[in-house]
């Protein structure tokens, strides 16, 4: 059964049977990446654009990763140093890439529906690797699955995204896929860093995170995004961590034995203590692991759906 869509643009809107269709197919990639050798041959031929016009690391490295684990053949770009900063437009920037004969591009920009952009005006498939504050739909999968592998379910679980909504385009990726799949989401932050009328995308809103903790069952903890002013919008570094910070000592007091999720990178001592990021309750590596499976089964469903 092939996805509905040509893209992976966003979650907004994308069918269950999809989000399920993805997240079923990362299982038996997830074996591969346990085996000896950890290459398989269905996009053997393939050629994939990685377009990268903002900084990443781990985002850059699993797609890159996972391509090649699929046996494609891939083509790195970044905007630094490239024709962009010449003065070429996206449009003419991607047409000239794909006029190479490429089959699928991967792209993050720090401008909020680029991507979108980018499928209307090229023939390939275009997978959103992140868009300015609006959606990064790979990682709010990869993060759906490994709360399915822990729970083996998300229907009925309870997932608090703690920190800088405002700025978050894992939170809004996150909210709209677990929402589709039956999850209870609450958001949790300083009032400033908590967009307004979010309510109206099915969430409850606190801003005592000694309020929702008891209620929890995974915790998905995002950076305060320093290079997006976040640190602004509070008092202090020291403040926020005694507020929203996520510490042993805050964890022992539910009682409850809650997952730890983080995008990454940490500010350890920040949103979450050293601790906590190391500890038992923590999935954040697993997360990692899976990010290659998740996105290796996208680009299998587009790049294998004709």
């Amino acid at each position: 059964m092939p996805l509905k869509s040509k893209h992976l643009l966003g979650l907004d809107g994308m069918p269950k049977e999809d989000i399920q269709l993805i997240l079923d197919t990362a299982v038996s990639f997830r074996e591969v990446l346990e085996r000896p050798i950890k290459k398989v041959p269905p996009l053997q031929g393939k050629t994939i654009a990685n377009l990268f016009f903002e900084s990443s690391t781990r985002t850059r490295l699993s797609f890159e990763l996972a391509e090649r684990r699929l046996s494609a053949d891939v083509l790195g770009f970044q905007a630094a140093g490239s024709s962009v900063s010449k003065g070429e437009t996206l449009k003419d920037t991607a047409r000239n890439i794909e006029a190479m004969k490429i089959d699928m591009v991967v792209m993050r920009h720090a401008a909020s529906g680029a991507p979108h952009y980018l499928s209307t005006v090229i023939e390939s498939a275009v997978i959103n690797a992140g868009d300015g504050g609006h959606e990064h739909p790979t990682q709010a999968l990869l993060d759906m699955y490994t709360l399915r592998e822990k729970f083996e379910r998300l229907q009925g679980l309870h997932v608090c995204i703690v920190g800088d909504i405002t700025h978050s385009r894992v939170a809004r990726s996150n909210i709209y896929g677990l929402k589709t799949m039956g999850a209870k989401v609450s958001v949790c932050g300083p009032a400033t860093l908590i967009p307004r009328d979010v309510e109206r995308l099915g969430v409850d809103v606190y801003n005592h995170i000694d309020d929702v903790l008891p209620k929890v069952d995974a915790l998905n903890i995002l950076r305060i995004q320093l290079e997006r002013d976040a640190g602004r919008l509070f008092p202090s570094i020291r403040e926020y961590h005694n507020y929203y910070g996520i510490t042993r000592q805050r964890l022992d007091k539910t009682g409850r034995d809650v997952v730890i999720m983080h995008p990454g990178p940490i500010n350890r001592d920040v949103e979450i203590s050293a601790d906590v990021a190391d500890s038992e309750n923590s999935v954040i590596l697993q997360q990692v692991l899976n990010g290659v499976a998740v996105r290796m089964a996208v680009l299998y469903l587009l790049g294998t759906r004709n």
